[in-house]
C-alpha cells in the first residue's frame, strides 16, 4: 500500500516546487478600493491624462446624483423634434422655430409640399442640411467646428430654449422616462431636476411699488405680506398650484423604482416683472410645501441681462420673506453665473453673498464670480461652516462664460474647504453626460480617487431628499461602489497574450 503523504508536507513540497499559488485569499473590499485608487492614479498621472480610459472609468463608476439639472435643457433636440409631430405642430424652415397656432399650421398644410414653409418633423429629418442646422440652433452642436455665422456662445446657449420652447412642457412623462433610462445607463441613481416653471400672475401696481426708489426692506416685506395674503385668497391662483402638483404627480408616475429615484424643483424666471417673479415664488413654495416630490425651489434665467441684474437684491429679499414663511422648503439658487466683462464690475461683487446671507440658500448653482465678490473669504467660510455646497457645471461654465481650468473657481472652493458637487446643468443643449463632467474634472485638476468617490457621495448627502430616501440611496451606493471596485481590481491586470 502506498504511504499517504501528510497534507502539510504536500503543501510544503508544492511550495518548494514553485506551484503552490493556486489558492489565493479573496480580495477584501479595502484591497479592492486601494487597487481602484492605484488604477485611477495611473490614469491621471503624467502630463496628459488618459482620457479614453477615464471615459471608461467614469462610465462604469456609480454616480450618486445630479443636483443641477434642468429638465428642458436635458432633453436632446432629436426628442423635441419627435414631439413636434405628436403635438401636430410644425417647424418653420426659415426661422427654425416651432409653430403651434392651429390656423397657421392648417394653412401651411393646405399648400403643396414644395411650397410649405412650415414642415413636419419627418420632413425635417428627411432634409440633411435643414436637420443639421436645426441641431445647431436647438443645441450647441458643432459650435466650434462649423464655419457659419453664429452668435456669441452665451447667446447661442440661452437662445436654444426659444426654439424648442413650445414643446418643452409637452410629453413630460416620456421625457422623464428617457432621462431615467439615460441615467441608469451611466450608473446614476438620482436626479433632482429643475422641472417646470411655477404659475404666476401680473400686478402692475405691485411692480410700481416694489421698484419704488428708496424702498426699505421693512416696507418691502409689508408689501410682500399684503400681496401674499391676496394670492392665498385667489381661488384661480390656488387652483393653478394644485394643477402644477397634479402635473408633477402624473408626469413622474412610474419613474421611481429600486434602481432610480427622481425629485423635482419648482422654478421661477428672474427676468420677469417683480409681480410675476414673486407670485411664481409664492406658487413654488406652496407647491413644495404640499407635495413631497417637489423638494425645492430655484430661480433661473440669464443672470447678466438688465432685469436680472436690476432686481437681483429684490429677489433675494423675496426669498428671505418666503423662507421665513416656509422654513422647511429648501432653496437652490443660481447665483454668480457671471464672468468679468459681462456686467460692470460692481455687478460681480455681491450675488453669492446675498444668496447665502439674505435668501438663505441651501445650495448655490454655479457660483462663478466668487473671486470678485466683496468679502469672498468670509462668504466661503460661511458656506463651509453651514455646509452650503456649490453645484459645479464645468461644460456650461466653459461654454457660456469661457471659464475653465485654473480660472475656474472650483480651485478656490477646494482650497477653502467649501463643499461642491459635479453636475450637468443642461446636458441636452450641451450634448453631454454626467460621466463626462467627471472626466473633465479629473482631467483638469489634480485629484485622487478618494476625492472623486467623496463627490459621488456628496451628490446624495447634499440632495434635498427626505432623510429616509437619502439613507436608502447612500446604502445602495455603498453596495454599488463595492461591486465597481471589485470589478476594477479584477480587470486591472495585464491581458494574457497582449502586446506590451
Amino acid at each position: 500500500m502506498q504511504k499517504k503523504i501528510p497534507a502539510l508536507t504536500l503543501a510544503a513540497m508544492l511550495a518548494l516546487s514553485g506551484v503552490a499559488h493556486a489558492v489565493t485569499p479573496a480580495a477584501t473590499p479595502a484591497a479592492n478600493e486601494a487597487a481602484t485608487a492605484r488604477h485611477f492614479a495611473a490614469l491621471v498621472s503624467g502630463t496628459q491624462p488618459k482620457t479614453a480610459e477615464l471615459n471608461l472609468f467614469f462610465s462604469m463608476m456609480p454616480k450618486g446624483g445630479d443636483l443641477h439639472h434642468h429638465y428642458s435643457g436635458a432633453i436632446y433636440a432629436e426628442q423635441f423634434l419627435d414631439w413636434v409631430d405628436k403635438e401636430n405642430y410644425c417647424v418653420n424652415k426659415t426661422t427654425y422655430r416651432i409653430e403651434s397656432q392651429k390656423d397657421v399650421i392648417a394653412a401651411e398644410r393646405a399648400k403643396p409640399a414644395g411650397q410649405r414653409n412650415c414642415l413636419s418633423s419627418s420632413e425635417v429629418f428627411a432634409d440633411p442640411g435643414l436637420y443639421a442646422e436645426l441641431l445647431q440652433r436647438w443645441s450647441t452642436k458643432d459650435f466650434y467646428n462649423h464655419g457659419g455665422i453664429q452668435t456669441p456662445p452665451d447667446r447661442t446657449f440661452f437662445d436654444t430654449f426659444g426654439y424648442f420652447g413650445p414643446v418643452a412642457s409637452t410629453n413630460t412623462a416620456d421625457g422623464l422616462k428617457t432621462l431615467k433610462q439615460r441615467a441608469i445607463a451611466e450608473n446614476l441613481s438620482y436626479i433632482e431636476t429643475i422641472f417646470e416653471l411655477s404659475p404666476f400672475i401680473s400686478n402692475p401696481q405691485f411692480d410700481q411699488q416694489a421698484l419704488a426708489p428708496g424702498l426699505t426692506p421693512a416696507a418691502l416685506h409689508t408689501l410682500l405680506a399684503g400681496w401674499t395674503h391676496n394670492l392665498e385668497q385667489d381661488a384661480a391662483f390656488q387652483k393653478s398650484i394644485t394643477a402644477y402638483n397634479d402635473n408633477v404627480n402624473t408626469s413622474s408616475a412610474g419613474i421611481d423604482d429600486a434602481n432610480f429615484t427622481m425629485r423635482y424643483q419648482a422654478y421661477v424666471l428672474r427676468f420677469l416683472s417683480p409681480s410675476q417673479v414673486f407670485s411664481s415664488m409664492v406658487a413654488a413654495f406652496k407647491a413644495a410645501s404640499l407635495n413631497p416630490l417637489v423638494v425645492g425651489v430655484n430661480i433661473v434665467g440669464q443672470e447678466s441681462v438688465n432685469v436680472s441684474m436690476r432686481d437681483y437684491s429684490l429677489h433675494m429679499e423675496m426669498f428671505k420673506f418666503l423662507k421665513a414663511k416656509y422654513p422647511h422648503v429648501k432653496i437652490a439658487l443660481h447665483a454668480g453665473e457671471l464672468a468679468l466683462g459681462m456686467v460692470p464690475p460692481e455687478g460681480l461683487a455681491f450675488h453669492i453673498a446675498e444668496a447665502v446671507d439674505v435668501a438663505g440658500a441651501d445650495r448655490i448653482g454655479h457660483g462663478m464670480d466668487i473671486a470678485y465678490e466683496h468679502n469672498a473669504l468670509a462668504t466661503m467660510q460661511k458656506m463651509r461652516e453651514r455646509g452650503i455646497p456649490v453645484e459645479v457645471n464645468l461644460t456650461s461654465n466653459d461654454y457660456i462664460l469661457g471659464i475653465k481650468g485654473q480660472a475656474h473657481p472650483v480651485t478656490l472652493y477646494r482650497k477653502y474647504g467649501v463643499p461642491f458637487v459635479i453636475s450637468t446643468d443642461d446636458a441636452g443643449v450641451s450634448r453631454n453626460t454626467l460621466s463626462n463632467e467627471y472626466v473633465l474634472f479629473a482631467s483638469q485638476y489634480k485629484t485622487d480617487y478618494a476625492e472623486i468617490k467623496k463627490l459621488s457621495y456628496n451628490s446624495l448627502r447634499y440632495s434635498f431628499l427626505a432623510d429616509a430616501d437619502k439613507q436608502r440611496l447612500l446604502k445602495a451606493l455603498d453596495v454599488r461602489f463595492a461591486k465597481f471596485e471589485a470589478q476594477v481590481a479584477a480587470s486591472d491586470q495585464p491581458v494574457k497574450g497582449s502586446k506590451p
